[in-house]
């Protein structure tokens, strides 16, 4: 019966988020309108455009067209942010009902990791949202959470089963939350470093056509440099957290911390990008772009490390199927 309630939820969840991602999209494509010159994403309230100065004239003032596609573009914002928190709370709760009717955390696959990623993952940006002007990450953020939650439903799908012996283990609760929780924010971190290269090159290059009309609907590269710092910050030591986690529970089950599993390996190796990105933003000459790219590359390995080898490598992390 639970079950039943969880999978119909989910379905639910990717509708709403769907409504989510459209109205985004339509925010989007009204900040990048050339009729529009509104500085996007930018000043007071989360994600809000700032107000510009009334001119000091005493002729009739008549409507701007520019206010009124800016006006509806903070309306379509504020109602994806609305749509958004609604399919949180639905793939919440599917989430927990999963995990009543299976009676044990409910991320021992594949398909239950997509979801409380999912979790994480919305959880996180609107966390950021509440205090950095970040809504021009709301279509990427959803897009993201569509895909994983559509891969859930179609690929990852397993039934409620129980445990294998070596997940049965409290481990399972503080290294997989920690690294669901890292995931999230990392992922938020790489729309923020995708975002930053956008507009750091489109700074670069000067004012040209009108290729650069989205780069100039999003927020200053100084604030998603700020963003994507500030996020891989805080997911850094989480992650780190995982991992350590991860050799004591392997300790405990098999006898031994670490033995370059490809799971191991491939959490290793993401470690080692994302390390090599904090240190790079430390390092003169290496602050911006250069570092960025360390970043994408820890999120690549990141997505590996979670779809690569769990579907295509055989190990001792082969245990759960999808």
């Amino acid at each position: 019966m639970l079950a039943s309630l969880s999978n119909l939820l989910i379905y639910t969840a990717i509708a709403v988020y769907a409504v989510a991602f459209l109205t985004y999209a339509g925010e989007t494509a009204l900040r990048t309108t050339r009729r529009s010159t509104a500085p996007a994403y930018l000043g007071v309230g989360p994600g809000g455009p700032e107000p510009s100065p009334e001119p000091l004239s005493s002729e009739p003032l008549l409507p701007d067209p520019h206010d009124r596609i800016r006006q509806r573009a903070d309306w379509l914002g504020a109602a994806g942010t609305n749509v958004t928190i609604v399919g949180l709370a639905l793939i919440v709760t599917a989430t927990v009902a999963r995990g009543i009717a299976a009676q044990r955390a409910p991320w021992g696959n594949m398909f239950e990791f997509a979801l409380v990623g999912a979790v994480a993952l919305t959880a996180a940006y609107l966390a950021f949202l509440a205090r950095r002007p970040v809504r021009a990450f709301g279509v990427w953020i959803v897009g993201l959470v569509l895909l994983a939650l559509g891969m859930a439903v179609t690929v990852l799908y397993t039934p409620v089963d129980a445990l294998v012996p070596v997940l049965n283990s409290y481990w399972l609760v503080i290294h997989v939350a920690a690294a669901i929780t890292g995931g999230g924010i990392f992922s938020v971190g790489a729309v923020a470093t995708g975002l930053f290269l956008v507009r750091d090159r489109a700074d670069r290059r000067g004012p040209t056509s009108g290729r650069r009309r989205y780069a100039d609907a999003l927020p200053t590269s100084t604030t998603l440099a700020q963003v994507m710092h500030a996020a891989h910050m805080l997911a850094f030591p989480i992650w780190t957290f995982a991992v350590l986690a991860g050799a004591v529970w392997a300790e405990n089950s098999w006898g031994r911390y670490w033995g370059w599993d490809p799971k191991e390996t491939w959490a290793f190796i993401t470690w080692v990008l994302y390390a090599a990105y904090l240190h790079a933003e430390s390092t003169a000459g290496w602050r911006g772009r250069r570092a960025a790219l360390f970043a994408l590359g820890g999120y690549a390995a990141f997505l590996f490390n979670f779809f690569g080898v769990n579907l295509w490598i055989s190990g001792l992390h082969s245990y759960a199927g999808v």
